[in-house]
């Protein structure tokens, strides 16, 4: 049972779909490792983990875009979320992503992010795209780098602190990503 308005997408490997009931605990589970989490924003207990999902489903119902779920196609086993974040106090829509254990190290991220920047350009009409990293979370940075992002600047994030602020290419830019093609 779909929780969202969300479509589905598929690259290859991996379907981007609205949150489901199924994937609480695996979401609960991320946002609890606090190691694993910090870069994304972790919770303290399963209650504000419980919270923050369903901050996801509302997010969708008023925006009209979210974090997808991407599931593994091969498995069903969710492995991540990777979609647009745009809260209250954001200084723009962010293209977001995080795998969860047990996924790292297999380009998802990467594919589940350039898909749902693909669907951000084409089926949302955005013309930029930032994505906002922790100091020190070399990993996306990294992985902001190869989708095609540059740093612009740091700011002040009002849930985490500093933030490195980096603007992805639009959709008229040389350079586009398509790593499900």
């Amino acid at each position: 049972m779909t929780l969202t308005q969300a479509p589905v997408l598929d690259t290859p490997r991996l379907i981007l779909r609205g949150p489901e009931p199924r994937d609480i605990d695996p979401t609960i589970a991320f946002l609890l490792d606090h190691a694993r989490a910090e870069g994304f924003g972790s919770a303290p207990n399963r209650g504000e983990a419980w919270r923050w999902f369903a901050l996801n489903v509302g997010h969708w119902h008023i925006h009209g875009y979210g974090y997808f779920t991407i599931e593994m196609k091969d498995t069903g086993e969710t492995a991540g979320i990777a979609g647009i974040w745009n809260p209250e106090g954001w200084p723009e829509p962010e293209l977001g992503w995080v795998v969860f254990d047990g996924f790292e190290g297999q380009g998802i991220a990467y594919e589940a992010a350039a898909r749902a920047r693909q669907w951000a350009y084409e089926d949302l009409g955005f013309t930029t795209l930032t994505s906002n990293i922790v100091p020190g979370n070399t990993r996306s940075v990294a992985l902001a780098e190869r989708l095609g992002a540059w740093f612009e600047r740091e700011y002040d994030n009002i849930h985490m602190g500093r933030d490195l602020l980096y603007r992805h290419p639009g959709p008229d830019d040389d350079g586009s990503v398509e790593a499900y093609a």
